[in-house]
């Protein structure tokens, strides 16, 4: 079986940081401990780097299939390896949509001969799929993506008896992207009369507004209550919104959790003017305080998860004016660098980073034998140098759209070595051409 030893390692679990040793026996973690040796094992000395489990991204969009001219599962799990990220968790907004047992199936294929990550996909729920729905096996996804505001691909589910009923129907953690649409479309009426399609891109977050996140996500978090739903609402955009979210409770109590993603803690409306429609993504990036108040209730866990949301458009889409330059970006490379800027920055702990970015969406999408540095574990890892500054450029970009909105940006750290199941996935700047991803299994009776 073959064997690799990580030595001399910042090691980031549960709470804590310690040096030590890692070995890795085949696809998992062998043992953890402080002077392993091994005549068997290839040696790799991480000279102090921080050794993590490798990050679970429970939201992206990887486009495939039907819209692989923006990307698909190849390229985008390849830059996911590549900024640390070994497990990801693919939305339903793909064409076709992934709205029956067949369609996520096919989806699961697609990724066993093209995943460079580990996968898993959520199911979508419509207004007219609920018989589908309550056939689906637990065990044969992550989870169920419901779409309460519109966004690329038009799953809006605005059937409130369907609603219901969906929430009543599965044990599946019932994820929701949370907007008005009715607020939105008034919004945007008003809008279209004063500026007609050439809208500024800083009017997006007046348009996709406070209240209709507020408005949508106060009404899922009241079905859940009412039906016993175990609800996770993604992409929190405004402080008002963690008012609705527990912190009294371990994560794995809670029955509704709450989400953000890399753009909502990095971005703010004052970038706008400069960015434009790079940072245009639903729901919109708002307030410098709407960004702090997102801050303040992930460290005190009212939002359990980080997330990305990493939906990439091609350059020549997001030129478009305002009413036709699609929302989204890529993000899912630059994730963990620009959270452990962050953390240099003494705003989050590597310790925090891991429990929302690794721990927790194992916790909540009951991820069997993985988002942990346990022995026995899968050996999904992500080594990070701290001292070592790079700036992002397009000629190390991976993702198929060609640009990030983080170009230009230096960050401090970076990713040297990702392990999936065992295999180096990425190492010094590569991503081996040898797949070894799999799919996910859960903790689920």
């Amino acid at each position: 079986m073959k064997k690799t030893l990580l030595t001399n390692a910042r090691l980031v679990n549960e709470g804590e940081i310690r040096e030590g040793d890692l070995l890795i026996e085949g696809e998992r973690i062998a043992r953890i401990d402080s002077g392993i040796s091994d005549p068997n094992a290839r040696v790799i000395d991480l000279e102090g780097s921080f050794l993590m489990p490798g990050g679970i991204d429970d939201q992206v969009h990887f486009r495939e299939p039907g819209l692989t001219h923006k990307g698909n599962i190849a390229t985008e799990s390849r830059a996911a390896v590549a900024g640390g990220i070994t497990t990801f968790m693919e939305q339903p907004n793909t064409k076709p949509q992934t709205t029956s047992i067949e369609a996520l199936e096919a989806k699961h294929a697609l990724a066993a001969e093209s995943a460079h990550a580990n996968y898993s996909f959520l199911f979508g729920g419509t207004n007219d799929n609920l018989e589908e729905l309550k056939r689906l096996d637990p065990l044969s996804c992550s989870g169920v993506k419901l779409f309460l505001g519109s966004s690329t691909g038009n799953m809006l589910v605005d059937d409130e008896k369907v609603l219901e009923s969906i929430f009543r129907s599965t044990q599946l953690v019932i994820s929701a992207h949370c907007e008005d649409e009715t607020t939105i479309r008034e919004n945007l009426e008003r809008y279209n009369k004063k500026y007609g399609d050439d809208i500024p891109m800083s009017c997006h977050p007046e348009i996709r507004s406070e209240e209709a996140c507020y408005l949508s996500s106060s009404k899922a978090v009241a079905l859940a209550r009412a039906t016993g739903a175990r609800l996770h609402v993604f992409h929190l955009s405004t402080a008002k919104e963690t008012e609705l979210f527990r912190n009294d409770i371990p994560l794995a109590e809670k029955q509704i959790t709450a989400e953000v993603c890399l753009h909502h803690l990095w971005f703010s409306d004052a970038e706008y003017e400069n960015k434009g429609s790079l940072i245009k993504w639903n729901p919109a990036v708002k307030t410098a305080a709407d960004r702090e108040g997102l801050w303040e209730a992930l460290l005190d866990d009212r939002i359990d998860i980080i997330a990305t949301d990493h939906a990439p458009h091609t350059w020549e889409e997001k030129q478009n004016p305002y009413t036709s330059a699609p929302s989204g970006g890529p993000l899912v490379q630059h994730l963990i660098p620009a959270l452990m800027e962050k953390s240099l920055d003494g705003v989050i702990s590597p310790e925090r980073i891991v429990e929302k970015l690794c721990h927790n969406p194992a916790i909540r999408f009951d991820i069997a034998d993985r988002g942990y540095l346990r022995e026995g574990f899968y050996a999904d890892l992500a080594v990070v140098e701290t001292n070592s500054p790079w700036t992002v450029a397009k000629e190390n970009l991976l993702y198929k759209c060609g640009w990030s909105p983080f170009e230009g940006t230096r960050f401090r750290s970076r990713i040297s070595h990702t392990f999936v199941n065992g295999h180096l996935a990425f190492e010094q700047g590569q991503v081996a051409a040898e797949r070894h991803a799999k799919r996910l299994t859960f903790n689920r009776q």
